[in-house]
């Protein structure tokens, strides 16, 4: 079947491949090798690299391909060109790994920096520092190589700069690979860094600039040609690099009176939100050897930072990053501190807005924005601070809100997820945490599929990445094989490492078939609408002919006054309730009976399933008990002075910052009412249900470009000003009745309807909700009034 392209997608492919054409080459690795020291590691190995080199004429374009395991900090002429380049390794295609043989030849990524601006005619002295873990853990997202590797490429003009034997290199004496690391679930290690060494870091002398003198270090040991083992194939990395938002002063600046002489206290220097943050502080002392120890106030942070002093001034910067709301820095008496700073990195701009009229639930979206930003990093996490762990019905839960807060580079962390999750599949079976184990956590992999891989085709139109994922998608569900009584069997422990769990909630209950019933079913349903866009018939029918058995078989079965495989008198759970209509498995004239008997009175759900539980109750026409339900559930955390980030559990509990708090989802989807209705924003709708709200404003950042919506309404009037890219896409914009007859409508001061005739051609549909009018979208203000 052929693919038809609308103008938006071809509009999207030109600029990408154009962006392509102008700023990616080939890398030329012909004659680069992986180089380090004599030692494969040793784990948590911090190496000093060092290359001189003369440069006649410097060309317009100049990109260095680099390559480690398993971070990187790039300088020129001493200035810092990237900070922290590198991603957990762990690119794969299919059958690049074998379980059984305990057999991991993954690939190992590369970036691409361009270096240009920071070249210039004669001597260049290119810095390296490069941090190797050398560890895995049982919910990391990193695969170890065994082996620390740099591997450097760029072409200047005549020149090929490459990384072999004639590059400097040392094991960077401050820091200390001894110690242990930061807990068994974290690949990262805590710093513990002495500054009695002759590197010199932080200072205008440092190792890493021209001034230094490198004659007495070591020459780099050659370890081996791009493509070989351990290291294996190279993939470039397509999530943009982290941002760098440069040192910053903490919220407190003014009340920390600097510079000050220490009367060793423990200093609290506060955020202005939680963050991820490497700490930074500028130091005198005339003693060498004390110990300033800085952590968080977060009670699960793991990583730390310990500075070992010499004497006189000096700085430094721990490049383990942390996070927390406040950064707690344990200075001995009688040291002078000039400056305490901190540097924030983060998966690119916080590009997404929420504001409304009402406190409570525009704090609420400020508190799950920042907490869906605190939790991408290599990777989206469950947590930034406990595991960092890719578990994918989280990154399920914050799929439904990134395309309204995240900007391109949270785009691209998705695809990285989808691609590096269905890759390391095994025998069918998605693995809810990936890449290291195929933990099979049957809600979770059929929620990422509904939840996840779906939305991401939808908000982006990377056909690529869903033709690569597609066919995982199909083996997993094929697993289910069908029953008599016409649905799927219960999946439980049909892999060595599954979980049969589905959610913590009020002590830890959970209704789970109907929930892995209905689960299936909206993951057939979504799985059907990928055959059709890759043209697989024969998939298709095998999806609608399941359907068209679970359906009544699920209604059969379960119904009672609600869906329950339990006994209701004694558990009627909200969860397997939402999902049925979520998923569409329930018939709608159940609607009101599950809303009055569950949904309202029954609270069982943890944060992962409460936005389900808010969703299905606006899908069934209720939308005043969802935001009810919401505020209830969240508005201890709201009150909660000096919190910006949501827990994992209710009221409060474990990780104060966990990423499955999904209700932005809610407040953007429904209540603004924008939303997507063809692929990649090619047609979306806006369709508010502003209830008690009197002005609201967002701003979605689409891969069509930034939408900006302001609504007004009051008694009698209602209006929005619409700002969004004039590149011909449509907009279906509802004007929302709210219980009244709509008297004109005005689009740029024209009015198109008047007591309910259009008086301008247009397209105009309408309903009990809205009257509907369809535009092309561009800038408009528009105004309706009311009888």
């Amino acid at each position: 079947m052929k693919t038809k392209i609308n103008k938006q997608q071809s509009f999207l492919l030109v600029i990408t491949l154009l962006t392509s054409l102008c700023f990616s080459q080939t890398p030329n690795w012909d004659k680069a090798q992986w180089i380090w020291q004599e030692e494969d590691g040793p784990s948590n190995t911090w190496m000093s690299f060092r290359k001189t080199i003369t440069i006649n004429e410097i060309p317009e374009i100049v990109q260095a391909n680099i390559a480690v395991d398993s971070k990187f900090w790039l300088w020129i002429n001493g200035q810092i060109v990237l900070f922290e380049g590198g991603l957990s390794r762990g690119p794969s295609q299919a059958g690049e790994w074998n379980r059984k043989e305990n057999i991991t030849p993954t690939n190992s990524w590369y970036e691409t920096v361009d270096i240009q601006p920071y070249l210039k005619t004669g001597e260049n002295t290119i810095a390296i520092l490069a941090w190797y873990w050398g560890r895995e853990t049982h919910k990391g997202t990193h695969i170890d190589s065994g082996k620390g590797g740099l591997l450097f490429s760029a072409e200047i003009g005549e020149h090929h700069v490459v990384s072999d034997n004639s590059w400097k290199a040392i094991q960077h004496p401050g820091y200390d690979n001894t110690i242990e690391p930061a807990s068994k679930a974290l690949v990262q290690y805590p710093i513990k860094y002495n500054a009695q060494n002759p590197l010199n870091d932080w200072s205008e002398n440092a190792w890493y600039t021209t001034k230094f003198n490198d004659e007495e270090w070591p020459s780099a040991l050659e370890k081996g040609k791009a493509g070989v083992a351990p290291w294996y194939d190279l993939k470039e990395n397509f999530v943009p690099k982290l941002l760098n938002h440069g040192l910053k002063n903490y919220a407190n600046y003014d009340t920390l009176e600097l510079p000050f002489t220490s009367k060793g206290q423990t200093i609290s220097c506060k955020l202005p939100f939680n963050k991820q943050i490497t700490p930074y502080l500028e130091i005198e002392t005339e003693r060498a050897g004390d110990t300033i120890f800085i952590t968080t106030d977060n009670r699960l942070n793991k990583i730390t930072a310990t500075y070992i002093t010499k004497k006189g001034k000096q700085a430094f910067e721990g490049f383990s990053w942390m996070n927390g709301h406040e950064i707690l820095y344990t200075i001995p008496k009688d040291i002078k501190v000039n400056a305490l700073k901190y540097r924030w990195m983060s998966v690119g701009e916080m590009a997404g807005r929420f504001e409304v009229d009402d406190p409570f639930y525009e704090r609420l979206w400020w508190m799950g924005n920042h907490t869906l930003f605190v939790c991408a990093r290599d990777n989206f996490m469950d947590c930034p601070d406990r595991e960092r762990a890719l578990w994918i019905g989280d990154v399920a839960d914050q799929v439904g809100y990134l395309f309204y807060s995240m900007d391109h580079a949270g785009r691209q962390l998705l695809k990285k997820a989808i691609l590096q999750t269905t890759a390391f599949s095994e025998n069918g079976v998605i693995g809810a945490l990936g890449p290291l184990r195929v933990r099979e956590l049957v809600a979770q992999s059929l929620q990422f599929i509904a939840q996840g891989i779906w939305p991401y085709y939808l908000n982006t139109g990377d056909q690529e990445t869903l033709e690569k994922a597609y066919p995982f998608v199909y083996d997993y569900l094929a697993l289910f094989p069908m029953q008599e009584n016409g649905l799927p069997e219960y999946r439980i422990r049909k892999s060595p490492d599954s979980w049969d769990w589905v959610d913590w909630g009020v002590k830890n209950t959970a209704d789970k078939k109907p929930i892995q019933m209905a689960f299936y079913y909206l993951a057939i349903k979504e799985a059907k609408k990928m055959a059709e866009v890759l043209g697989k018939k024969e998939d298709v029918k095998w999806y609608d002919d399941r359907m068209k058995t679970m359906k009544p078989a699920f209604n059969k079965l379960y119904w009672k006054d609600g869906f329950y495989s339990s006994d209701p008198k004694k558990f009627k759970d909200d969860r397997a309730n939402a999902i049925a209509i979520i998923s569409g498995i329930a018939n709608p004239e159940y609607y009101n009976q599950i809303v009055d008997n569950v949904l309202i009175p029954n609270h069982y759900s943890s944060p992962h399933f409460e936005w389900m539980a808010e969703e299905a109750l606006f899908i069934a026409g209720r939308p005043e008990a969802s935001l009810k339900r919401m505020k209830e559930q969240y508005q201890s955390q709201v009150e909660k002075e000096g919190m910006t980030t949501l827990y994992e559990m209710f009221p409060n509990g474990g990780s104060y910052n966990h990423a499955w708090n999904g209700s932005n989802k809610i407040l953007s989807k429904y209540v603004a009412g924008v939303a997507p209705t063809k692929v990649a924003w090619s047609e979306y709708q806006i369709m508010p249900t502003l209830l008690h709200f009197k002005h609201l404003k967002k701003t979605i950042p689409t891969v069509m470009g930034e939408i900006n919506v302001d609504m007004k309404k009051t008694e009698n009037t209602y209006s929005l000003k619409l700002e969004s890219p004039d590149n011909g896409t449509t907009v279906v914009v509802g004007i929302p009745k709210a219980g009244k007859e709509i008297s004109t409508v005005a689009f740029n001061g024209v009015v198109f309807w008047k007591n309910g005739k259009k008086l301008v051609e247009s397209s105009v549909v309408e309903n009990e909700n809205f009257l509907k009018f369809r535009l092309k979208s561009k800038n408009w203000q528009i105004t309706a009034t009311y009888k």
